[in-house]
């Protein structure tokens, strides 16, 4: 089980030196991949009168395709989107950023991708929040195609491309994606077509009933379910004996990648954080 680290987006604030140190000191520390979360714009509590959103105007996010191409040149990291709202954006210049990650990380990207919640932020980028599902149904597809034929000729309900393609294309072919929900419809879209998956619930009976609906999935498209990555979290609170027994819960139930989770802790800067993941490390890495 491959263990890696969420980012914590929004408790580092703009700082680009934090990046850097943050990146490079998970790294001296033994993790092999970072995770990050996605959202371009937050909405104004202010303006939107009754929000209870989780993030908002104030809350900070790096763009994680851009932040990606800084830290590939400083970090060897596995370089994960967990997740990418993938239908509020274009598919075509999502391609092209991935490409260039992958690219410029020697291989290091992977792409999870999910429907996300934000109404206000679909508003912004000229997306309708309505048909999220079913264009990011037919946006693999065509992410996947792009990442391995040089031209693409393509006629979709939300896209069209007539003889294009991306140059340079990406060292992996295709750039893996998982996808992240916590729906029955997402866990077959699971099974259907993706790589690996972000379950959002912890081991336990809610897991094995997703489980059972991606791998029920899988067998009916003709996929093996055993060979679906699946990526877990463990919120750390400076608790060994918790953390550590919930990292074998995952273990056991066939996750392949763990992420330690140091946001919400109360930690105060990036120092704080990777102390807190250095205890971490020493209970959960192997030594």
């Amino acid at each position: 089980m491959q263990l890696g680290v969420v980012f914590p987006q929004t408790e580092l604030g703009g700082d680009p030196g934090a990046v850097r140190a943050y990146g490079q000191g998970v790294e001296a520390l033994g993790f092999k991949h970072l995770l990050a979360y996605d959202h371009v714009v937050g909405a104004d509590p202010a303006v939107h009168t009754g929000w209870n959103g989780p993030y908002d105007v104030h809350t900070t996010f790096h763009e994680p395709l851009v932040m990606f191409g800084f830290l590939a040149a400083i970090t060897d990291l596995e370089l994960v989107t967990g997740i990418l709202i993938l239908p509020q954006r274009q598919t075509v210049l999502v391609a092209k950023q991935a490409a260039e990650v992958d690219l410029l990380s020697g291989g290091r990207l992977r792409v999870g991708v999910g429907l996300g919640w934000n109404q206000v932020e679909y508003e912004a980028l000229g997306q309708d929040f309505t048909t999220r599902g079913r264009r990011l149904d037919e946006q693999v597809e065509l992410l996947r195609r792009l990442w391995t034929e040089q031209t693409v000729t393509f006629e979709g309900r939300f896209d069209r491309i007539t003889g294009a393609g991306l140059a340079p294309m990406p060292v992996q072919s295709p750039i893996p994606i998982w996808i992240g929900g916590l729906s029955e419809r997402a866990y077959r879209r699971i099974g259907r077509f993706a790589d690996g998956w972000f379950p959002m619930v912890p081991p336990g009976p809610a897991l094995d009933e997703a489980r059972a609906v991606v791998a029920a999935s899988a067998t009916e498209a003709g996929r093996d379910a055993a060979a679906l990555g699946m990526e877990g979290q463990v919120p750390w609170r400076d608790d060994l004996d918790k953390a550590s027994a919930l990292a074998v819960e995952w273990e056991r139930a066939g996750a392949t990648h763990l992420a330690v989770n140091t946001m919400g802790a109360g930690h105060a800067d990036v120092d704080a954080h990777l102390a807190a993941l250095a205890d971490a490390a020493q209970a959960l890495l192997p030594h």
